[in-house]
């Protein structure tokens, strides 16, 4: 799947064989902005204007704009906490990151 990013969002591309047209739905937030162009300029143009229509919008309706997650977390935990979590992960054979990762996943899903 091919994407494009513009101001943090990314969207994911597809060609609508039907229609011929290429259509867009911005990824990774629960907000729905999605948008089509006949040309991939056109498709550039039309997502660059519905990530520009969603921020303008939210800010009349007082609302911050929903944001993509970066990834990256960084955290300040007990100094036992995390010689803890450093132990657990070298037991279980992951890295730091990765075991946090997966205990983070559980507990969010919880």
């Amino acid at each position: 799947m091919n994407t494009m990013t513009y101001k943090g969002y990314s969207v994911e591309m597809s060609f609508d064989t039907e229609d011929k047209i290429i259509v867009g739905r911005v990824k990774d937030i629960d907000d729905i902005i999605a948008f089509h162009g006949e040309s991939v300029s056109e498709f550039e143009t039309a997502f660059h204007s519905a990530i520009d229509a969603y921020m303008a919008a939210c800010e009349k309706l007082d609302q911050k704009p929903e944001k993509p997650a970066s990834g990256k977390l960084m955290l300040r935990v007990d100094p036992a906490v995390h010689a803890a979590a450093v132990k657990a992960s070298a037991r279980s054979g992951l890295s730091l990151n990765k075991w946090a990762e997966k205990a983070l996943q559980r507990a969010a899903t919880a």
